[in-house]
């Protein structure tokens, strides 16, 4: 394991550490045993409809950098990503093994994990921005601060439209040629007039279904706050995942805690809200554990023969 793999481990290892050491063990263990077959059924639900959606626009930039997929594949491709994620530390695992496996399928890995990069930074793009509109209406801890991070995120945007316009010519420096691939990557795989709305669609959707589920782990821990006041603090909290974390826990519990505790609702609840939105999280990715278990098997049976060679008889003597 690399020295940022077991930083990583140690971070979440310590995050859990000053939780149990202030909290105790009991909101955890609330949050587990609040976990009911409802709650299961809905995070399979909807895991379904956010992977379709993450397929699609996977598709979409795909297709934009020349290495289409076809949408069942794609979705098959992401619940193994999805699954790996949430059980492999490191976060990206599971999007390097798609991208890796889609480019020996179309022969170009490079293209291909350029493809899953760019989809991935597409639709962290548009959960901040819809993060940030969401806090700057509603209350929440943060809210102060909101008008700011707005001001940066509208920079971030535009610099990235403006770096699409990029066009270096003549000889070019590695700097240079880094520089216009990516650019003519945004252009042809995000910004395009075919791409774009799909992918701002898409990640809108798989926005909303993440918090849908996190709604569904608040009321499932015993949290009976409004929606208006739950609904800023599950967007931080699942901004948080985005954090370096031990298939998806740490920063998530973490930043709960936090914002539960100054939103007046209570460390604890937010802690066990956690907990339950893990749990229905990894329940809704064990379609890819029968994925990669398919794939498996496929890669390891021996070759058989096939039908003509079935259908021819050796001479008789």
């Amino acid at each position: 394991m690399s020295v940022r793999a077991w930083a990583r481990v140690a971070g979440a290892g310590l995050m859990f550490a000053v939780l149990v050491w202030r909290l105790g063990t009991g909101p955890f263990v609330d949050g587990l045993r609040s976990v009911d077959a409802g709650a299961l059924a809905a995070g399979a639900g909807i895991a379904l409809l956010t992977t379709v959606c993450y397929g699609w626009r996977w598709k979409i930039v795909a297709r934009g950098l020349g290495v289409d997929l076809p949408l069942p594949a794609a979705v098959a491709a992401y619940y193994r990503s999805v699954f790996i994620n949430v059980t492999v530390p490191g976060g990206i695992v599971g999007d390097v093994h798609r991208g890796i496996r889609h480019g020996r399928d179309v022969s170009d890995v490079g293209r291909a994990l350029r493809s899953v990069a760019w989809e991935r930074v597409a639709g962290q793009i548009v959960q901040v921005v819809l993060t940030v509109v969401v806090l700057l209406v509603l209350p929440s801890p943060v809210r102060s601060f909101m008008p700011l991070v707005a001001i940066a995120v509208v920079a971030a945007v535009v610099g990235i439209a403006l770096m699409a316009r990029a066009r270096p010519a003549g000889a070019r420096s590695a700097g240079a040629r880094l520089l216009g691939g990516a650019a003519g990557d945004i252009r042809d795989g995000l910004l395009a007039r075919r791409a774009w709305p799909g992918i701002a669609v898409l990640s809108v959707l798989v926005v909303g279904g993440h918090a849908a589920t996190f709604l569904i782990a608040a009321r499932t821990a015993g949290t009976t706050a409004p929606l208006a006041r739950i609904l800023p603090l599950a967007l931080l909290v699942i901004a948080a995942m985005a954090l370096p974390n031990v298939a998806g826990w740490g920063p998530r519990e973490g930043v709960a805690a936090w914002v539960f505790g100054a939103a007046g609702l209570g460390a604890g609840p937010g802690v066990a809200t956690a907990v339950v939105y893990g749990v229905m999280t990894f329940a809704g990715s064990l379609p890819g554990a029968a994925l990669l278990v398919v794939a498996w098997c496929r890669r390891t049976r021996p070759p058989g023969r096939t039908r003509s060679q079935l259908r021819k008889r050796p001479a008789r003597a």
